[in-house]
């Protein structure tokens, strides 16, 4: 018979961003205090959950995000290269129009390709070291559940391929709020569900911040 194991994609919580830079893998960016409380109260989400194996992005944010959940359950975080943020050119920069990079020229060469997409790292690269991943997630915990803690474009892209959608998209209408989690159930190698869930939801401000 096969073996029922789920690997969850939790998504970090909120980050101290006052300037609202996308700040992607740039180091030194660590939750704010609101994003503390998301932390636990995604850690309590899986009190009752038989979570066997954790996983992190290396980023400070995503470590921070896996603690809460390291300390309840008793056990290490692996950390995981695969799992990181997605590169992007415009990383260190405010994004957008007005006072954004968007209203300097030599930035906008890098937006010619959305389907690719030409600002940073390819979607098919994100969707394969995150199935990746996920593989290894499902290995460490077979038979029972395992938590990656990554990050809302790596995470969205993984679902999209799961769900065999076209990658390129539009990011206002990801369905991946900080401190969610989407949860990829497996009969044994085989996909057989996709579900979603935001245990912090309450805590969640508008508008999110960038380049999480």
């Amino acid at each position: 018979m096969s073996e029922k194991t789920i690997v969850h994609l939790l998504r970090h919580g909120e980050v101290h961003n006052p300037e609202g830079i996308l700040y992607g893998r740039l180091p030194g960016y660590q939750l704010s205090e609101n994003g503390v409380l998301m932390a636990q109260a995604a850690a309590k989400w899986f009190a009752s959950r038989d979570v066997k194996a954790l996983l992190s992005s290396p980023m400070e944010r995503a470590q921070q995000t896996a603690e809460p959940l390291a300390e309840m359950i008793g056990l290490p975080v692996l950390l995981d290269d695969r799992l990181i943020e997605a590169g992007n050119r415009f990383e260190g920069l405010t994004f957008g129009v007005g006072r954004g990079s968007l209203r300097r020229p030599h930035h906008w060469p890098h937006l010619i390709n959305p389907v690719r997409p030409s600002w940073g790292e390819p979607y098919e690269e994100i969707a394969a070291r995150m199935v990746a991943a996920v593989k290894r997630a499902r290995a460490e915990a077979r038979g029972h559940e395992a938590v990656c803690v990554s990050h809302q474009l790596p995470i969205w892209i993984l679902r999209r391929k799961a769900e065999k959608q076209r990658l390129w998209h539009h990011p206002a209408r990801r369905q991946c709020e900080l401190a969610s989690v989407t949860s990829l159930t497996f009969d044994g190698d085989r996909l057989v569900s996709v579900d979603y869930a935001e245990p912090a939801g309450g805590l969640v401000k508008r508008p999110t911040v960038p380049g999480a």
